[in-house]
């Protein structure tokens, strides 16, 4: 690639300094070598403005030999030690790399980069701001929704059909569901539930009077009369009614207590005996190779995506009101919460300083790599727009330093 086919606006502007720096030094030196002729032979004062415009002069080459001499070959000649650029290019990649990864990715100024930064209280402040709550919520509802948009109904198919229902099948579950059954109990999270069953029960008995009737007629003997049949139904949905109304107003009726042992004996029994995991394992494999449990889930997937895409389109939707309550709401209490504020940037310390450790060295080889594929004069040219400017300072200086050497020198001999 040439010198100008990669050339950016800015590079632009950059090159158009490098060449008024570069003729500034170089009318320096032109002007020295004037004066230098002008005054060549000539006695009195006009000694020590020669001796001046010769010590500029050779100020002057010197400093333009080395600064071409990182660059390119001075005149084309091939001086060793010149053109250092495009002929160690790699070596000075590498180098680069490493200064890079040794001063600017290493863990210790990571990590007081990030307590100077404060992050966690900016990031609470500008929550708090009005809007930006609602502008976060609105921004990440657009990637979510995109996303859900995107997703292929087939993919989330063959992911349930081929890894995740093969996978809960394999995976012994019955232990576990022992212990959750264990805790539910222990803890007395059942009884809401079957509270709510049993007075659900009742209200059904009691509104369906004719239902029972006609379920239980129809298991009577054919030979027994009707009146007695129905004497007998009559019966037995007045006790039935009882018996549940008794449950269901006593917390600690007999019933209730014959459940609690039944699952409590079932809970031990499923993480203990082998029989019952072996056929709560086999009950638990037939339902999830039932072709419903496949439709099912996917009727799920598509209800909840539906679901969150409709809440996240309307920007009064509830979803997104909670959204924007809880950003703000957090914003301000990690403005006003020291120790929250302290505590969530030491978990961005930590995680910042684990990824810089782990993946410093590999993200700082971009470096050697981009500057792999240059050509060497490519390189010598992208750097030189860079700092090139900079470095004709070095030339202009040689000059003025150098002549001031000259004249100091020239006054020193004429006074021995």
């Amino acid at each position: 690639m040439g010198q100008t086919g990669f050339l950016t606006a800015s590079d632009a502007q950059r090159r158009r300094g490098l060449r008024r720096m570069r003729l500034v030094a170089l009318s320096l030196l032109i002007g020295a070598a004037l004066v230098f002729l002008l005054t060549l032979n000539r006695g009195g004062a006009w000694g020590y403005v020669n001796a001046t415009a010769e010590a500029s002069m050779v100020g002057a080459i010197a400093d333009w030999f080395a600064v071409t001499a990182l660059f390119r070959h001075p005149l084309g000649l091939p001086i060793p030690h010149t053109a250092l650029i495009p002929t160690r290019k790699n070596m000075l990649a590498r180098s680069l790399q490493d200064f890079v990864t040794e001063n600017f990715l290493s863990e210790p100024v990571v990590r007081s980069r990030v307590q100077e930064a404060q992050v966690a209280r900016r990031v609470g402040q500008w929550l708090t701001e009005a809007g930006n709550s609602a502008r976060v919520v609105e921004e990440v509802g657009e990637v979510v929704r995109a996303a859900l948009l995107k997703v292929d109904d087939r993919e989330i198919a063959a992911l349930l059909e081929d890894e995740i229902l093969p996978r809960v099948a394999d995976e012994p579950l019955s232990v576990l569901a022992g212990q959750l059954l264990q805790e539910i109990l222990a803890d007395g999270a059942h009884r809401g539930l079957v509270d709510i069953v049993v007075a659900e029960t009742h209200t059904w008995l009691a509104e369906n009077p004719e239902t029972v009737a006609q379920v239980l007629s129809s298991r009577a003997p054919w030979w027994t009369p009707q009146w007695l049949d129905a004497k007998v139904v009559t019966r037995l949905h007045a006790e039935a009614l009882a018996w549940v109304a008794e449950i269901r107003d006593d917390s600690d009726h007999a019933a209730r207590r014959a459940l609690d042992d039944l699952l409590s004996q079932l809970a031990n029994d499923l993480q203990t005996d082998p029989d019952t995991i072996d056929r709560a394992e086999n009950l638990k494999r037939r339902m999830l190779a039932q072709p419903q449990v496949l439709v099912a889930a996917m009727s799920l997937w598509d209800a909840l995506r539906r679901a969150v895409v409709t809440a996240l389109d309307d920007p009064q939707s509830q979803l997104r009101r909670r959204a924007v309550a809880a950003l703000s709401d957090f914003g301000e209490q990690v403005g006003s919460d020291d120790a929250l504020a302290q505590r969530l940037d030491g978990y961005l310390e930590d995680a910042v300083a684990y990824l810089v450790v782990r993946y410093g060295g590999e993200l700082t080889t971009v470096i050697t790599h981009t500057i792999d594929r240059w050509d060497g004069h490519e390189a010598a040219a992208r750097i030189e727009l860079h700092v090139g400017r900079d470095l004709q300072f070095i030339r202009i200086n040689g000059t003025l330093v150098g002549g001031l050497a000259g004249l100091l020198i020239y006054s020193a001999s004429q006074l021995v």
